[in-house]
């Protein structure tokens, strides 16, 4: 699974719209869309507030692990 497949499967499982996740990145809604159609590369600064947003580690979301870790908090 990749990052665009992650993005989408934590959105929908926390019952989002593409429309609010845009909202909390400040993107429209069109972007972030083709984020999650790998249309457009996934800034790391979302990646990172995406992370924390869902409590998962970046492992997670970018597919290297399917072990949904919560990140470590320093």
């Amino acid at each position: 699974m990749n990052y665009a497949d992650r993005i989408r499967s934590l959105r929908q499982d926390n019952d989002l719209t593409q429309k609010q996740v845009a909202d909390m990145l400040g993107v429209a809604q069109t972007t972030y869309s083709q984020y999650e159609l790998e249309k457009r590369p996934l800034p790391i600064e979302y990646l990172i507030a995406l992370c924390k947003y869902y409590n998962v580690s970046a492992d997670y979301m970018l597919g290297f692990s399917n072990i949904r870790k919560p990140l470590h908090k320093t």
